[in-house]
């Protein structure tokens, strides 16, 4: 069920509790003035926009900074936390991940097992034969009497 605040084109939505829930994302924030970028490492919900509300900090990348180890910091416990428990890190923020020692969980492959036989001829199905009105009858009659003794 959704709630409409109103009628407006921009109006808001206010999700119910029955809508099923999306993975958490681990993805860059963008800060900083024009030219000048600073990212934020967050968790938030994909629904989200880029710069909008976020669930938790997790570090933050500098892009523009002239010393390498300075650039990127994380906090490793917690983004292993949260991949734990299955959030998808964006492709930037999954190689600062890696980087930074940390291993991103692969999905498992599910193999489909080869069959173990070949498969039958198709064979079509048989027509069924009605019984002819008299024999049909004759076997109700005898239903009926064997019913009675």
């Amino acid at each position: 069920m959704v709630v409409l605040l109103c009628f407006s084109p921009h109006f808001r939505r206010i999700p119910d509790r029955t809508e099923t829930a999306l993975a958490v994302t681990l993805r860059l924030k963008r800060f900083g003035r024009l030219n000048h970028p600073t990212y934020r490492v967050v968790a938030t919900d994909p629904r989200f926009p880029r710069d909008g509300r976020i669930i938790e900090s997790l570090g933050y990348y500098l892009p523009l900074m002239p010393r390498a180890q300075e650039q990127v910091k994380l906090n490793t416990e917690r983004v292993q936390y949260w991949l734990s428990v299955g959030a998808k890190a964006s492709e930037t923020v999954a190689e600062m991940i890696e980087k930074a020692g940390v291993a991103i969980p692969q999905p498992k492959r599910h193999d489909r097992g080869k069959s173990k036989g070949k498969a039958k001829p198709f064979v079509p199905p048989k027509k069924k034969v009605r019984k002819p009105k008299a024999q049909r009858r004759a076997e109700k009659a005898a239903r009926a009497t064997a019913g009675k003794k």
